[in-house]
């Protein structure tokens, strides 16, 4: 069971009444220890609830939402992604984004994504106005391949989906934001953990009366809050530890763990100049590699090419592409199609990065719609389009792979809609666990008070609760810190204000 806001049960048959004391809210000494164990459970569900049920329940709305972004899209952009009829022959790919950048004189090229299918158009990705971040990716220029004409514009930083992957990643607020939404999601793991002791233990799984499901009756609500957590607790559990590999702090210490000690990543050593992690290839999430290759260092052309000029791997292009002597980007595209030929249309999508400086290389990213294994990172030389780099599912490690089968589940693509149905009612689920908790605490709480719930005076059980959380503290160290904070909180602050105190069952 999941929960954002205290449960409204009331405690066990064993346990006493809390006592109304403002000074400590301390139960009675009677209780028993299985009593105290539940009250100090049930108080960090309080405060797990209090702190994260704002964000998750964004998180959760804007998750919902996310998870239609691909039919979305192809509906609300459809006179520029589709063509009324397909196309025979294709102009060179080269040929294409010329024609994209003679609109944006000026501008850089960031990626392009070539059409999977004949009735589609090319996108030419500009770099955004803000290379370092990484929710600002510029615009993209729609192109008719067959006749290179320029269907449209559009500002990708602007559109609804990218605004609702913002809010759901960051707040709107950057790194600050990030931080944010990576603590709130480690502290809903907090709440499973909690929830799931306060379903067991409580009284929650025994059968109502009638009379409790009368609307508005606190008994209905804990009903439909127990319920709803103890059905997708699992999926909930999933859907946060799916989404950790994204953050800023955690996701990035794990993608590292994975390069350094999971996979088998090429040896930069080998490499003849200074490489760079594929991740800095692009700043648009559309192109980007997928996640087991974000360290996957990018290395320096061999062949040499373009004297006298400076660069180095990987990133959009720069003034002067191409560079003298340099292959073009469908001669590219066609030295890596044969090592992602396991991931062929309509399912997968290519993206062609250029290289950045005359001793960059081009990157192939190949992505399939479901099956992340399909999915190939190849780097081509750019002067002799040689190979130089073939990275796909066999050279990824165990917690590669499941990292990238856990994303794609989180999105909803793995297994078509009924994944992504799956996905929407744990989004649908969240929601109504932080609307019922919600509703249970003010319904209940005295007024004007907090109405935290009693603090245990019982030493050993409090010390057994908080061996488990300093575990989870630990594994998740931004929820580690906040839970420093909490407990200073509660011990200078909650226990010495009467009116924080005392939530009576």
């Amino acid at each position: 069971m999941t929960s954002t806001i205290p449960p409204s049960a009331p405690l066990p048959d064993s346990a006493a009444d809390p006592a109304t004391d403002s000074t400590d809210s301390s139960p009675k000494s009677s209780a028993s220890g299985s009593s105290w164990r539940y009250r100090v459970v049930w108080r960090w569900h309080f405060y797990a609830g209090l702190l994260t049920a704002p964000v998750l329940l964004v998180m959760a709305i804007t998750g919902a939402i996310y998870l239609f972004k691909t039919p979305f899209e192809n509906w609300r952009y459809a006179d520029v992604r589709a063509l009324p009829a397909p196309v025979a022959s294709a102009l060179p790919l080269s040929s294409q984004i010329q024609a994209a950048l003679a609109v944006r004189p000026g501008s850089k090229l960031d990626s392009v994504i070539p059409p999977q299918t004949p009735d589609r158009t090319t996108r030419v990705i500009m770099v955004g106005g803000d290379p370092s971040n990484p929710w600002a990716p510029g615009m993209s220029v729609y192109v008719h391949p067959g006749t290179g004409k320029v269907l449209g514009q559009i500002d990708d930083s602007a559109t609804f989906m990218r605004v609702v992957r913002t809010i759901h990643g960051e707040l709107m607020a950057g790194v600050a934001g990030d931080r944010i939404v990576e603590t709130a999601a480690c502290w809903a793991l907090i709440l499973v953990v909690t929830g799931a002791y306060l379903w067991w233990r409580g009284p929650a799984r025994r059968r109502l009366p009638r009379s409790a499901w009368r609307p508005l009756k606190r008994g209905r609500l804990r009903r439909i809050h127990a319920v709803t957590g103890a059905g997708a607790g699992v999926v909930l559990v999933f859907l946060v530890l799916s989404g950790l590999p994204w953050s800023g702090f955690w996701g990035d210490n794990l993608s590292k763990l994975q390069a350094s000690v999971g996979s088998t990543v090429p040896d930069s050593a080998k490499f003849a100049r200074e490489s760079v992690p594929a991740k800095n290839l692009t700043t648009n999430p559309d192109a980007a590699v997928p996640w087991a290759a974000e360290q996957l260092p990018v290395p320096a052309t061999e062949a040499e090419g373009g004297a006298g000029h400076e660069g180095h791997g990987g990133g959009a292009a720069g003034d002067g592409w191409p560079y003298p002597g340099s292959i073009t980007a469908e001669r590219a595209l066609a030295a890596a199609a044969p090592q992602a030929g396991g991931c062929a249309p309509p399912g997968c999508e290519l993206s062609v990065l250029p290289p950045m400086g005359p001793t960059g290389v081009y990157t192939m990213v190949a992505t399939d719609a479901e099956d992340p294994a399909l999915g190939r990172t190849v780097l081509v030389d750019q002067y002799n389009g040689k190979v130089l780099v073939d990275y796909g599912w066999e050279e990824y490690g165990v917690l590669a792979k499941t990292v990238e089968q856990g994303i794609a589940l989180h999105e909803g693509r793995r297994f078509g809609t009924v994944n992504m149905l799956v996905m929407l009612g744990a989004c649908l689920a969240m929601i109504t666990l932080v609307v019922s908790g919600a509703w249970m605490w003010w319904k209940r709480r005295p007024r004007g008070r907090l109405a935290a719930p009693a603090r245990s005076t019982d030493r050993r059980t409090a010390y057994g609760v908080l061996t488990v959380m300093a575990v989870l503290g630990v594994l998740f160290p931004l929820a580690g810190i906040t839970m420093v904070a909490v407990l200073i909180l509660d011990w200078l602050v909650v226990r010495r204000i009467p009116k924080l105190n005392v939530l009576v069952g």
